[in-house]
């Protein structure tokens, strides 16, 4: 008899502090015979050359190689496609960079395709799950009370501190989001699938902001606080040049409230049109 451990993962802790961390991890034990065929997973009747079961420790610690193992594949191939795109990338490259043999990346992922979801995915469910909250709070703080300028903070607040303070593959990964929100052939639909629900939660925010708002031009505006964010995570350098280096396409700190008071702005007066 034969073992085959499948595993499948959202390494929350991994994405937010490095390697070190646990992860989250489900696995599936599969028990396969000698020729590949699945078998009961009732117990076999007890024989002299029965081999022993596996025990739990040793199956805890493959799991957690193999993670690690994903996690290396994830952050090389973040890196790669941040810099070059989907299909700049191959997964030759992708393996070298993380030091193991192309086959685990089919045997994980599938092909490239699904390397670059699991790239998307490991980190959307974390700034979503950040983004939720921090709306959540903002509008349980503000009551009646709720602004443009609270809403969109509370809703860019997540993004920013992640990239400026989560290490190089926070960074990496905003700017991969930049990418994908500015591909025209795929772009959209991939963005839906990872963000649709935590930006209708930001425009339900801002309807409570902007009562008399029409949807149309509550959607235009987030059209464009959602351009300017692809432009700022990806930090081309344009501005440095334009201002003679006044400003700093790198430097978010100093573009959060910036952005937050004029996207504030273009909401109120947009959402004024009779």
């Amino acid at each position: 008899m034969s073992r085959c451990l499948e595993v499948s993962y959202v390494d929350r802790n991994l994405a937010r502090n490095g390697p070190t961390t646990e992860f989250l991890i489900m696995s599936r034990l599969k028990t396969t015979s000698s020729k590949g065929q699945p078998t009961s997973s009732s117990p076999a009747p007890r024989r002299a050359s029965a081999k022993k079961a596996v025990p739990a420790a040793t199956i805890s610690k493959k799991a957690a190689r193999s993670v690690k193992t994903q996690g290396r594949i994830l952050d090389a191939a973040e890196e790669l496609f941040s810099l070059h795109g989907l299909h700049g990338v191959t997964i030759r490259q992708i393996a070298k960079l993380a030091g193991v043999d192309t086959a685990l990346l089919h045997y994980y992922f599938g092909n490239k395709a699904g390397v670059f979801d699991a790239v998307l995915l490991r980190r959307a469910e974390i700034l979503n799950t950040d983004r939720i909250a921090s709306l959540d709070a903002y509008e349980a703080a503000a009551g009646n009370d709720v602004t443009p300028e609270g809403a969109i903070s509370a809703f860019l607040r997540p993004v920013f501190d992640w990239s400026v303070r989560g290490g190089p593959g926070w960074k990496n990964y905003c700017s991969l989001v930049a990418q994908v929100n500015n591909t025209p052939a795929w772009g959209g639909e991939t963005m839906s699938r990872s963000f649709d629900p935590v930006v209708h939660r930001l425009i339900a925010v801002l309807r409570r902001a902007l009562p008399k708002a029409r949807d149309t031009d509550l959607f235009w505006c987030y059209q464009l606080l959602s351009g300017a964010l692809t432009l700022t995570f990806s930090e081309t350098g344009r501005i440095d040049r334009l201002s003679n280096n006044l400003c700093r396409s790198g430097d978010l700190e100093a573009i959060e409230p910036l952005m937050i008071a004029y996207c504030a702005a273009g909401f109120r007066e947009a959402c004024k049109r009779p």
